[in-house]
């Protein structure tokens, strides 16, 4: 759809006037200068003085349709110019949406937020003093979320609190995020630091020499000004993809290097790939009182899997969950793809029949995202997913089956290009919640990055602002820099934490 926008001069309202179309439309062109194939002209009104009154009127040229919408926002309380803006561009959008909305039929259930992590809202709002009521209000006002997934925001936000009581209070402590950034194959959606680990042994020893260093001198530092870590993640990748030796050896040096290792509040090793998966991992996460993995099946039809680049079986996946539960493994993630290449609503359910047969501690659903650098945006028209209509009952048919199983959702993410404009819901059974997940998404403290890709998100203890640092994504460039990367972030750690005593 080619979309003719006017009445707007600023260039910094085109990129968000792009992301609400995509909402709508398969493909979409929009541009602030006429062009002839425009079939919508949308012509806003904008006024801007202690409000923000915004206007708009969209005009479909070949069928001679008018829609119209209105709306103004208060910009009094706004003294800085990026807050101004900020809130002027949301009035732009809300009515822009609107006359979209009432153009197509369709109806965005998120309204204008395009962003990853809506929950941070209602937690901003709720800690900042505001009542439920008023802060769904706003929501609902200014952002034209609808009930349906404001309630969905609130059971989030309640149970996180309830698993991490002290969320809003753990700016002075920190999170480890630790990559592996080796897998057996690539998978079709992935844009994760993720190389085929056969016949690279030699960059997976360099790889992780480099990472021992980062552990201890960052453990080095921590120990210095007595901060504590909440949790600690092993993503990648696939951490499993190393040797059960290699895996023994970065677990003892987390525990030589790492402060206070004992009180840790969880440890995390995604072992995501079944085919990764073996008696001696196992018995070496059991060494080091590992007992919250991930075992992801993404899909039970093997065609899928196939197809999405997974060379295991689904038999394996099962397996594999068996053996690890009989191994003492007592918090098994598993995450599940809505939307895959080929899959809709009778594929998804044969999954949720087949996971019901393993009932995992938590659950992850994701809805299938387009990601730019994916094998499968790359080829898409070799990939055919399921329309939005299904995606959407897909997404229904995974919230009343873990209702029914006694699931609990207790984070929620969004990604650009996302199937359905929907989201990515954590689920889990009270009390087995993932508390990195949480920290990860709410961002109430600092996580520091390490290995290969790993990104830290420094968030200052007072203010909450938010800078990020990330290391090489290749390992090449990590071997040959990785004390480089090191002390720049503990460069940044001393000024952000520079109020921290040292332990005398």
């Amino acid at each position: 759809m080619n979309i003719y926008v006017k009445g707007l001069s600023d260039e910094r309202f085109q990129r968000p006037l792009e992301l609400i179309a995509d909402l709508f439309f398969e493909e979409s062109v929009v541009s602030q200068q006429p062009f002839e194939d425009a079939i919508i002209e949308v012509s806003f009104e904008l006024q801007i003085g202690e409000t923000a009154a915004a206007a708009a009127v969209l005009t479909d040229k070949e069928k001679g349709q008018m829609y119209t919408a209105s709306f103004e926002k208060d910009l009094s309380e706004f003294e800085v110019d990026k807050d101004r803006f900020k809130q002027i561009k949301n009035t732009v959008l809300h009515v822009y949406l609107t006359v979209l909305q009432d153009y197509t039929g369709i109806v965005q259930k998120w309204g204008i937020l395009t962003g990853v992590r809506p929950t941070k809202l209602l937690h901003k709002k709720l800690q900042g003093g505001e009542s439920q009521e008023s802060a769904h209000k706003q929501l609902k006002e200014q952002y034209l979320i609808t009930d349906e997934k404001i309630r969905l925001m609130q059971q989030i936000v309640d149970r996180q609190l309830a698993v991490v009581p002290d969320l809003y209070d753990l700016s002075n402590e920190v999170s480890i995020y630790i990559g592996i950034p080796f897998c057996p194959t690539k998978c079709a959606y992935c844009t994760f630091p993720a190389y085929a680990i056969n016949g690279r042994q030699g960059s997976v020893d360099s790889f992780l020499g480099g990472l021992h260093y980062e552990m201890r001198e960052i453990g080095r530092w921590l120990k210095e000004k007595g901060i504590k870590i909440t949790t600690v993640y092993y993503g990648g990748g696939t951490p499993t993809s190393i040797t059960a030796e290699e895996m023994d050896m970065l677990y003892e040096e987390m525990h030589e290097s790492f402060p206070d290792v004992a009180n840790i509040r969880e440890i995390t090793v995604e072992a995501g790939r079944p085919d990764t998966i073996t008696p001696e991992k196992l018995e070496v996460l059991n060494k080091w009182n590992i007992d919250r993995i991930s075992i992801n099946p993404q899909s039970y039809i093997q065609e899928t899997l196939k197809a999405i680049g997974r060379h295991h079986t689904v038999e394996e996946t099962v397996t594999k969950f068996q053996l690890a539960r009989e191994m003492g493994m007592n918090n098994i993630n598993m995450d599940l793809i809505i939307g895959l290449p080929g899959e809709g609503v009778p594929e998804f359910q044969h999954t949720l029949n087949e996971t019901e047969k393993l009932l995992p501690e938590s659950l992850t659903v994701h809805t299938l995202s387009f990601k730019r650098a994916s094998e499968m945006t790359k080829n898409k028209k070799k990939y055919k997913v399921a329309d939005r209509e299904e995606i959407s009952d897909m997404m229904n048919m995974a919230s009343a089956w873990t209702n029914e199983h006694g699931y609990v959702p207790y984070y929620l993410y969004r990604q650009k290009n996302i199937l359905g404009n929907l989201e990515n819901v954590g689920y889990s059974f009270p009390g087995q919640e993932s508390i990195y997940n949480i920290m990860i998404m709410e961002e109430k403290q600092t996580i520091i990055g390490l290995g290969c890709g790993a990104s830290s998100k420094f968030v200052h203890p007072e203010t909450g602002k938010i800078t990020r640092f990330a290391n090489p994504k290749d390992p090449k460039s990590y071997n040959d820099g990785f004390k480089h990367y090191t002390e720049e972030k503990i460069k940044i750690l001393n000024e952000l934490f520079k109020e921290t005593k040292s332990i005398q």
